[in-house]
């Protein structure tokens, strides 16, 4: 197995896109040097070893849903009381 795999390659093989490979590193999704390097000719290369350690690593922290409840909130009449 190789260690090291283009971007290209990298996307044949995994399924993501190479926009989304290349978005997942540059928003560090993907930590340098763990899950991706730059070869000494600065070529981002995907380290396969590190990726498959970042899938195991579990889910992503979600953040917290707040539910907002109708029937707590009140009801706004759209239409103008009647005149008496």
């Amino acid at each position: 197995m190789v260690k090291y795999k283009t971007i290209k390659q990298f996307a044949v093989e995994s399924g993501y896109t190479e926009h989304a490979i290349r978005a997942k590193c540059s928003k560090g999704t993907w930590p340098e040097g763990q899950v991706w390097i730059r070869a000494p000719d600065n070529k981002p290369l995907i380290n396969v070893e590190g990726y498959h350690a970042w899938v195991e690593s579990g889910p992503a922290p979600r953040a917290a849903l707040r539910v907002v409840s109708k029937a707590n909130s009140k009801v706004r009449e759209l239409s103008p009381p009647p005149l008496t």
